[in-house]
């Protein structure tokens, strides 16, 4: 699919900084903008749902705020499938791309919950010990698809909880999803900057077929246990 590229002189590293705010090519600034338009749809989606399942809430509407957070969790599988998917297409192009950019650990003072805090640290030491940046590069993208199906299981499963009316203490269920949420977020963001850096090192030649991979990505449902992701990802 994508055919490896000759190593030549390698050229000077740009820094993270560079990467995000330096314009792209036309052309992938295209793609860019295209594949960023449709996780934005698919969170303001899942964002106005779950405002409104708190908002019924708050009004004292306690069943149709039920049934509402049963709905904000479709919306929620679907936005994280596409970032996990994301970041497998990704992986996988930058397995033939030699010069991957640099990438920053995650922070975890950027996110809420103790699973996106607890991953940002383990990413922040790991990253201080791997030897190169491909391995960097390729370590960010297994503990931000992780995180982020991570979150969908919480998610869903306190939202399970709540739409069923068994939860033990409903309102530390309506703070998980709120901080999941939030997480998810930071996760859109962070993948953000990775994907531009990429598209900035993607061989041109290459740039259709990893566009229309990544737009149109083999379904996979996140949250489900066993299936094949980062984790043969080659640094």
């Amino acid at each position: 699919m994508f055919e490896k590229r000759k190593r030549g002189p390698v050229p000077a590293r740009r820094e993270v900084p560079e990467d995000w705010l330096a314009a792209l090519p036309r052309d992938k600034s295209q793609a860019f903008d295209s594949i960023v338009r449709q996780w934005e749809c698919s969170y303001a989606m899942m964002s106005v749902a779950l405002d409104d399942s708190l908002s019924l809430r708050l009004r004292g509407e306690i069943v149709c705020a039920r049934q509402q957070v049963r709905i904000t969790a479709n919306l929620v599988a679907r936005f994280s499938g596409s970032l996990i998917a994301a970041c497998d297409s990704i992986a996988a192009a930058g397995r033939h791309v030699s010069d991957l950019p640099v990438v920053r650990p995650l922070k975890s003072e950027f996110f809420r919950g103790d699973t996106a805090q607890s991953a940002a640290s383990w990413n922040g030491l790991l990253h201080h010990v791997l030897f190169g940046d491909r391995s960097r590069f390729f370590h960010k993208l297994r503990i931000l698809s992780n995180t982020v199906e991570q979150l969908d299981r919480e998610f869903n499963q306190a939202a399970a909880d709540l739409s069923e009316g068994i939860a033990d203490q409903p309102g530390q269920c309506w703070t998980a999803l709120d901080s999941a949420h939030y997480d998810l977020n930071t996760c859109l963001r962070e993948a953000e900057v990775v994907l531009k850096a990429f598209l900035r090192a993607l061989p041109s030649e290459q740039l259709a077929t990893f566009a229309a991979v990544i737009t149109n990505p083999v379904p996979a449902k996140a949250g489900v246990p066993g299936r094949e992701r980062l984790t043969r990802a080659s640094a």
